[in-house]
């Protein structure tokens, strides 16, 4: 029997239930990880409040979800919680498991890059008499941003990688779909060689859209950067 089909390949590069699982892993990534985006942003910003229960908060959400599989935090949810008559569906099951585990991560982002920022802005903020909220929103927050930025965008990377263990709990996206198709013609090599390619291309597109991301962010800083025009034409 020969060890690669081309036929099979390529038939298997179009096939709909394929297809259909890139569909979900690109979805699922993107939901979970705009979801654990803003989860993550809360939690970040209940750690930098200064008092006992808001900093222990913060270091046990952490650790905990830092320190649990992913995989243990999907099966509790879906296997676990009927016993406790909590009920979720796959997808409901699929997208709260993502977005938990994802989420520390999120929120260490957060806070270091609110870290970065230097003191001196908060004070001479202060100074002038803007509030917390207004300093935060127009002087902290945007040049946070600029520094989470890269991070973040590594995070989908993680996250796409992630969803293909919510196949334990049977949702079809590319991984099980790809499964089910090895187990169905037993032709492993071409099912995992699409598969494999599939989730490089996702990669790949990714990374050329966050480069760009990141060129027109630091374009866009350098601009509002400047000192204010006077009116002369340059």
């Amino acid at each position: 029997m020969a060890a690669w089909d081309w036929s099979v390949f390529y038939h298997n590069l179009t096939r709909p239930a394929i297809l259909a699982g890139l569909w979900t892993t690109v979805w699922l990534t993107l939901v979970t990880l705009a979801l654990a985006i803003i989860l993550g942003s809360v939690v970040a910003l209940i750690g930098r409040i200064d008092t006992f229960a808001t900093r222990w908060f913060y270091q046990g959400y952490v650790a905990f979800f830092r320190a649990t599989p992913l995989l243990v935090q999907l099966v509790f949810l879906y296997s676990a919680l009927p016993q406790m008559g909590i009920n979720l569906t796959v997808v409901q099951a699929a997208i709260i498991g993502l977005m938990l585990s994802e989420s520390p991560y999120v929120a260490e982002i957060v806070r270091s890059s609110i870290s970065a920022v230097p003191v001196a802005q908060w004070e001479a903020s202060k100074a002038i008499g803007m509030r917390p909220a207004t300093i935060m929103r127009k002087i902290i927050a945007p040049q946070a941003l600029r520094i989470a930025v890269p991070p973040l965008g590594n995070e989908f990377v993680r996250q796409l990688k992630n969803t293909s263990l919510v196949s334990v709990i049977s949702m079809t996206e590319l991984f099980r779909a790809t499964d089910n198709l090895m187990q169905s013609n037993f032709r492993v090599l071409e099912a995992l060689t699409v598969a494999t390619i599939y989730y490089l291309g996702l990669t790949a597109i990714w990374t050329i859209l966050q480069n760009a991301f990141e060129r027109r962010n630091s374009r866009w800083f350098a601009e509002t950067g400047k000192p204010a025009k006077t009116g002369a034409v340059a």
